[in-house]
């Protein structure tokens, strides 16, 4: 780690903008340190992380703005943003707004008026990064925003100034990788994942791995290597397949955390190349190549997997990192909507969960997050991947048929790699005890060739003509509550204490449905895609709801199948509203 004095005296990787403020108006003036207990219970006027808050609920307790008077919302106030594809989420605490761009730059708002405060520029490198440039969130902790940087650095700016405090590299020049997601905090620690070599880059197994660092100094505190080798717990799930061949097993959004079992919980993403026939034997089918597609439950001190529990053997690029939602909940399955359901459930038990959609095939479960015990899980999208679940163990079997075996086959696989459930995130309310989720009704026409499974073109899944879905799903009986079709994809979602469910499409439209119902009770056309994630927070007894608009990776996937709809590229902006002030 560089020390702050070379910091503040040479670096050249830093440009920062910071504008002075007049004493008696200065907004960090009364500027509260963020600590560990205020993020484990946070303020219901603030939105402090990626989430809301650290078990991933997408949640905010505010009901000013509420199932009533939701028509009544307007435009409070707006402000355009860097290029780059727009998939971030704003942070608001005492009445600032912490707003990351696309290419590592991060800006302090007023979050009453968009007023720029300060601003942070990354001098990124012209060569060597890689072409995926996203920042979905970053985080903060006492007096620092800390995110992951596209040159591999875990990076901590002063709050209040946005001046550098520190920088610690996290990979080398020769560990190609993306961050495209920032840390969770954890009792003074910034937990965090990341992508990692493909087939054809620098790197290999070494360079897949989870990361905790301290953030007062930002010291790494311990790394886990999320493709096991030499002899390491789970070597042997790869049978003889050499350890230089073994690429490509990342965790690229936040994990979420809980406090009271001292737990973080990662999703995985998949094998490079897919298809497994390209370094093992396609016969054997108990290779489980851990630890892809799979849950990981982690010490926070130590860095030491706890359980895990693999959802399916991938094939197909159907990777698994989404979001992993903790709730407290009754569990009572209703077997006449959830398919699989653990014998060694008792209904009306109350269970510590894991729970929601961890992965592109759409498929909804629960899971005990203190033991990793299977608990049930269900469909929802149509999908063709997975035939059936233990339902004692959780274990999957795989549809023999799509799994290819030579080069020149082609596979009709549903959902496509785009999802079923991709990056854009569900949200719990506590109201309901649901998840709502946005979800694409799309498979994939593959072709086998002979570097890897060809991942297209996307098609509608069978009998399907819109693209985007958004469900609500029970926590504790699984069934599907309702179901809202659109013919744009559908982006993230997030719930309020009014009883609203906020989202948005790639045809511009944000609205507020109604957590209960699912009716639309307010719409509003944005001047772009509605990429990004939305936050609700309040200032001075004032709610606002902000979201981060523009063009997103799924963007041209997900347009290319409705042509009629013509929302344009780029247009990077935040957005907040807030109802009629008298």
């Amino acid at each position: 780690m560089k020390s702050l004095k070379a910091l503040l005296l040479g670096s050249a990787s830093v440009a920062m903008l910071s504008l002075p403020a007049v004493a008696q108006d200065d907004p960090f003036a009364d500027f509260v340190p963020v600590t560990d207990a205020m993020l484990q219970n946070p303020d219901p006027a603030d939105w402090l992380m990626w989430r809301g808050s650290l078990n991933h609920w997408g949640y905010s307790p505010l009901d000013q703005i509420n199932t009533s008077n939701v028509g009544q919302l307007q435009v409070a106030w707006s402000r355009a943003m860097g290029p780059g594809l727009q998939e971030g989420t704003p942070l608001v605490h005492d009445g600032i707004m912490f707003v990351p761009h696309p290419n590592d730059v991060v800006q302090a708002l007023d979050a009453t008026t968009g007023d720029l405060l300060w601003e942070y520029r990354r001098a990124l490198p012209e060569e060597g990064l890689p072409s995926l440039i996203i920042t979905r969130n970053v985080a903060i902790w006492e007096n620092l925003i800390v995110f992951n940087s596209k040159d591999n650095y875990l990076v901590a700016l002063d709050a209040t100034t946005g001046q550098l405090v520190w920088e610690t590299q996290v990979r080398d020049e020769t560990n190609w990788g993306i961050s495209t997601s920032g840390p969770i905090i954890a009792n003074g620690k910034a937990i965090s994942g990341r992508s990692c070599a493909q087939q054809d880059g620098p790197g290999g197994y070494d360079s897949c791995f989870l990361t905790a660092h301290d953030l007062t100094t930002g010291e790494e505190l311990w790394r886990f290597y999320t493709i096991p080798t030499d002899g390491a717990p789970g070597d042997e799930t790869w049978g003889d397949v050499p350890n230089d061949v073994r690429h490509h097993i990342g965790s690229w959004i936040t994990p979420s955390f809980d406090p009271e079992l001292n737990l973080v919980y990662f999703g995985t993403s998949v094998t490079s190349p897919y298809s497994k026939f390209y370094f093992a034997d396609p016969e054997n089918l108990d290779n489980e190549f851990l630890y892809q597609t799979s849950t990981l439950a982690i010490d926070a001190d130590t860095g030491e997997l706890v359980w895990y529990q693999q959802h399916i053997r991938d094939q197909w690029d159907l990777d698994h990192p989404f979001e992993r939602i903790l709730v407290d909940t009754v569990v009572a399955p209703n077997a006449d909507e959830v398919r699989w359901i653990n014998p060694n459930v008792t209904p009306g038990e109350e269970r510590r969960v894991v729970t929601g959609i961890p992965g592109k095939t759409g498929l909804f479960y629960s899971i005990d997050r203190e033991t990793g015990e299977f608990l049930w899980a269900r469909e929802t999208v149509f999908q063709n991947v997975v035939t059936d679940i233990d339902p004692a163990t959780g274990r999957a079997t795989m549809n023999v048929d799509l799994i290819p075996t030579a080069v020149g086959e082609q596979l009709f696989v549903c959902p496509s790699a785009g999802g079923g459930k991709d990056w854009p995130m569900g949200a719990y309310s506590p109201l309901t005890n649901a998840i709502y989720y946005p979800l694409q009704q799309l498979c994939m026409d593959s072709l086998v060739t002979d570097t890897d499974i060809g991942l297209g073109p996307i098609v509608f899944a069978p009998d399907e003509t819109n693209v985007g879905t958004v469900r609500g799903i029970s926590v504790e009986t699984g069934e599907e509550l309702w179901l809202f079709e659109n013919r744009a994809g559908v982006t993230s979602l997030t719930t309020t204490g009014g009883g609203l469910v906020f989202g948005g499409d790639l045809n511009r439209r944000f609205w507020a449905f109604d957590q209960v119902t699912g009716e639309i009770l307010w719409e509003h056309i944005m001047p772009a895609q509605v990429g990004g994630f939305t936050a609700s927070y309040e200032v001075d007894g004032v709610q606002y709801i902000a979201v981060q608009i523009g063009s997103m990776l799924l963007s041209g996937a997900y347009l290319g199948l409705t042509p009629e709809l013509r929302p344009g590229d780029g247009g990077n902006a935040v957005v907040v509203f807030a109802l009629p002030q008298d």
